[in-house]
């Protein structure tokens, strides 16, 4: 098996084979597919992954020696427990959803192989915010209060909210236990908008799905990339800036991307890792993100803990020193030796949605090589994955700051309209 390994993104491998394909999911996802392919790629090792038969054109955008195409009448399980079974690496990124990514890393156990990703029990804690936060007080970390919800008649118990919300005397947010990015994220600042949010959503809770009540931070949001190995401590690979709107009811919350490293990132360096020190990482190992808050006043709130490679990677590879995948597979084996991890420059990344009012409704398999050759930040090139003339993009630009990121975004929405796309939504990154 030599260093074949086998890399699986859920979202664009098979795992809506029998649903709709949410778009804002899969332009991260095939992102982070397409990046982490390309540097293991790099490193010589040999690839095999899974593509959904809806995106299987995009194949040649990937550096695979391997793929099976999922088909709208499978699953992807099948097909993924081959992959599993015959390479001696396995590279795991999927939601923590319903225990999706803890039962794929099961899988790779039960076949006694490799995972680079990440280790089954801090996924476990990653998982669940409410473990996450108990997690985090244990370590005596700052982070937001946070309760799991009752349910009561099968609803959310409208009292205990208000009730927790009177006694935090601050602006809360609703959130699911197990959900990821700003899914299904509300935020409230009054008793009123609590009793109509549910009352909107009576009807609406997801079979036995749970819900947290956590206290809202107002700052900057933040997060870090970094690798935990066995014997040593949490590897820093970057702090990125995350664009998040929290919304209130009944606008949806949105995650807009964002840009690595952080601007400031050497004012807060030194005080983020001793704050990673305090942490005991003992049952983690691989590849994880923390969520975090940078307060008006300087001081953090860790959020949440993600159990998996993290949309922050499509940035952070652009401009660091170092391949990624090396100090992930170094790590693994502790062969990695502590050196300076530096950058050159900024990358913002961030999805674009637009309108193609072209002549030919099938440019993606009309102009997209075209297009990447001419855009080469384009990561996700676009795609409409229903019967509109809407696509969506994903790209991480590469420049020396993060103003010319800025112009650079605005060049290629220049270049995106000589290809009869009308842009929609700028999803612009703040300063």
């Amino acid at each position: 098996m030599g260093n074949h390994i086998f890399i699986f993104e859920f979202v664009s491998g098979g795992g809506f084979s029998r649903a709709e394909i949410p778009i804002s999911l899969f332009c991260e996802g095939f992102g982070m597919l397409r990046s982490i392919i390309f540097d293991f790629k790099s490193l010589g090792f040999e690839i095999s992954t899974l593509l959904d038969h809806r995106i299987s054109h995009l194949s040649k955008f990937l550096p695979y020696d391997h793929m099976k195409i999922i088909n709208s009448h499978e699953t992807h399980l099948k097909k993924y427990k081959e992959f599993v079974r015959d390479t001696k690496y396995s590279f795991i990124i999927a939601p923590e959803t319903s225990k999706i990514l803890y039962d794929l890393t099961q899988i790779v156990k039960n076949y006694d192989k490799i995972c680079l990703s990440s280790n089954l029990e801090g996924i476990k804690i990653g998982t669940s915010k409410l473990d996450s936060y108990k997690f985090l007080r244990y370590n005596k970390i700052s982070t937001p209060k946070t309760f799991l919800i009752p349910l009561k008649r099968k609803t959310m118990d409208k009292d205990f909210i208000i009730q927790k919300f009177k006694s935090l005397q601050r602006p809360v947010l609703i959130k699911p236990e197990d959900g990821v990015g700003a899914e299904s994220i509300f935020y409230f600042e009054s008793i009123e908008q609590i009793e109509q949010f549910i009352q909107d959503h009576e009807q609406k809770i997801e079979g036995e799905r749970r819900f947290i009540l956590q206290e809202y931070i107002e700052g900057k949001d933040l997060s870090a990339s970094i690798i935990v190995p066995s014997t040593k401590s949490p590897i820093l690979l970057c702090n990125n800036s995350q664009n998040v709107r929290i919304k209130t009811p009944p606008l949806k919350s949105e995650y807009l991307g964002g840009y690595s490293p952080f601007e400031n990132y050497e004012e807060i360096k030194k005080h983020f890792l001793h704050s990673l020190e305090k942490i005991n990482f003992t049952k983690f190992r691989g590849y994880f993100g923390l969520d975090f808050i940078l307060t008006n006043d300087s001081e953090f709130n860790f959020i949440e803990i993600n159990p998996r490679l993290t949309t922050s990677y499509i940035g952070l590879r652009n401009i660091i020193n170092q391949n990624p995948a090396q100090i992930i597979v170094d790590s693994f084996f502790n062969r990695w030796q502590p050196g300076e991890i530096s950058y050159n420059g900024f990358s913002l990344f961030l999805r674009i949605d637009m309108i193609y009012q072209g002549p030919l409704m099938n440019i993606e398999f009309n102009s997209q090589e075209e297009l990447v050759s001419k855009i080469p930040e384009i990561i996700t090139p676009p795609i409409s994955l229903d019967d509109s003339n809407i696509y969506s993009c994903f790209i991480a630009t590469t420049t020396k700051d993060l103003s010319s990121s800025h112009r650079r975004v605005e060049e290629i929405i220049q270049i995106l309209e000589t290809f009869n796309f009308k842009i929609v939504i700028r999803r612009l990154v703040e300063l």
